[in-house]
Parts: structure tokens; C-alpha cells; sequence
């Protein structure tokens, strides 16, 4: 029994093995280390800040995040701004259609982030969490597991893997990333470096801004992470505890039943 056991279990961890190799063997992810990664990792809300920056003066022209509300830039746990600056940075940068004015007026706050797909590019919302875990670029779940690699790895790698080369194929436009999956990708680089001046300061090179763009996606698309892993925290407290109580009640119940035999 316990040599099929152990059969299995090696076969499983060899199929992950494969698998992760075949997920990733097309592009190379970086293992950067962000400070939500671990049981007890936060969001660092200055970097979210800055990465809420650089998506709205670069990465905004082409992606939309529509299943973001823009109330929750305001949240604890996130960005965390003001409600005043909320509501400022929503008039003054986006527009939505109204159905009830049949045009276009200023942002709410209880508007989400506009659409964008004009240019054919895919809405940012979700990016971080289709390619976390198991639909990550080694994607098994146990590199996530141990390594802390998961989406915002894969889009930072992805931010400074441009090579420089570029190619034509089919009158379009293609150029080299070593992090891309097939090593050539169809959008421009979008970050040079310098692209944005923080205000607080912050060193802003390529791996700076892509690192802090990569973690504002990443709290895109799990704002609740940080509820979840406090609510996972006490539920393993919770299972210790009565595991624990349950071993000494089975002890006290059956004590007078193991001595009397004896």
C-alpha cells in the first residue's frame, strides 16, 4: 500500500515537473520578490500608488481594467486614497458613456475603469490572476507554492524581457522577449524606464516600474488577498485547536475502557 503510495505521489510530482517545464521552456520568468508574496504578505500601498501611475499614464492608452471599480482605489489594503482623490482621479481621467444622457460624461467613483479595446488588447483586470497558480508560466502551482512565482512575476518579466530585436511577419510587427511563450510578442515595449516621475521619489528604472505595475495588477485582481489569507490564518488556528481538543477528549472517553482491559 504504501509503495503505490509513494508510486503515486512521485508519478504526480514528475507529471508537474513536465508540465512546468513545458509551460515554461518557451519564455523565462524572473523571480522577483514582492512584499504580498508568503502566508503574511501585505500589499505595500506606496507601490500600489505608483503602479496605479503608471498604468493610468502608460499602460491605460491600450488596456482597460472593466472589472475594476473605481471606488476601490480608496480601499484599506489597496492604494488606499482619499475620497476626495478618488473622485478627482476618476473625473479627470476617464470618460463613460451615460445611458440615461446618451453621452459621455466624467467618471464616478461608482464607475468601474473604462473598457479598451481598441486596440485589440486585452483588458488588464484579470491578468495577474490568470497567470497566477495554476495557469501561471510554470504552471503546476508548486513553483507558486515555493517560489512565490505567480502573475505579477510574469507580467514584470514579461515588462523587462524585450531584447531589443525585432521581426516582420505578415506585415505585423513583432518583437523578441525571452519571457513571452513563443519568444516573440506583437506589443511594443511599453516601459523604457523613466517613464514616469513618482512623486515620493522612488528610484523609477524598467524593473522599478515594471515591479510596481506588476503588483497594482496583482491587487486588480485579487483586492481581497490579504482578507483571505487572514481569514486562511485563523481557520488553520481554528482546525489546530479543535484537532488538539478532540485528541484529549478521545483520550478521556476511552481511558476508562484501555484500563479496565489491561
Amino acid at each position: 500500500m504504501f509503495k503505490k503510495l509513494a508510486l503515486s505521489t512521485a508519478m504526480a510530482l514528475g507529471l508537474a515537473t513536465g508540465g512546468a517545464y513545458a509551460a515554461g521552456e518557451g519564455g523565462h520568468v524572473e523571480d522577483f520578490s514582492f512584499s504580498f508574496e508568503g502566508p503574511f504578505g501585505t500589499y505595500d500601498q506606496a507601490q500600489l500608488q505608483r503602479g496605479l501611475q503608471i498604468y493610468t499614464e502608460v499602460c491605460s492608452a491600450c488596456h482597460g481594467m472593466k472589472f475594476v471599480p473605481l471606488r476601490t482605489l480608496g480601499d484599506e489594503g489597496g492604494p488606499h486614497l482619499p475620497e476626495d482623490q478618488v473622485r478627482a482621479y476618476a473625473e479627470q481621467n476617464f470618460e463613460v458613456f451615460d445611458e440615461e444622457l446618451d453621452d459621455f460624461r466624467p467618471a464616478r467613483p461608482t464607475d468601474h475603469f473604462p473598457a479598451n479595446t481598441s486596440m485589440g488588447a486585452p483588458d488588464l483586470s484579470l491578468m495577474a490572476k490568470a497567470r497566477a497558480g495554476f495557469h501561471g508560466p510554470y504552471g503546476t502551482g508548486l513553483s507558486q507554492l515555493f517560489n512565490g512565482m505567480g502573475g505579477a512575476e510574469y507580467i514584470a518579466s514579461i515588462l523587462t524581457g524585450y531584447t531589443g530585436e525585432e521581426k516582420e511577419e505578415a506585415g505585423t510587427l513583432f518583437y523578441e522577449n525571452h519571457a513571452f511563450s513563443t519568444g516573440w510578442i506583437s506589443m511594443a515595449p511599453p516601459l523604457m524606464g523613466e517613464d514616469v516621475e513618482y512623486a515620493d521619489g522612488h528610484p523609477n528604472s524598467l524593473e522599478h516600474e515594471a515591479q510596481d505595475v506588476a503588483a497594482f495588477l496583482m491587487w486588480a485582481a485579487e483586492p481581497k488577498m490579504m482578507a483571505r489569507k487572514h481569514a486562511g490564518f485563523v481557520g488553520v488556528i481554528f482546525l489546530t485547536v479543535l484537532s488538539v481538543l478532540l485528541y484529549l477528549t478521545n483520550k478521556r472517553i476511552w481511558r476508562p475502557v484501555k484500563h479496565k482491559e489491561s
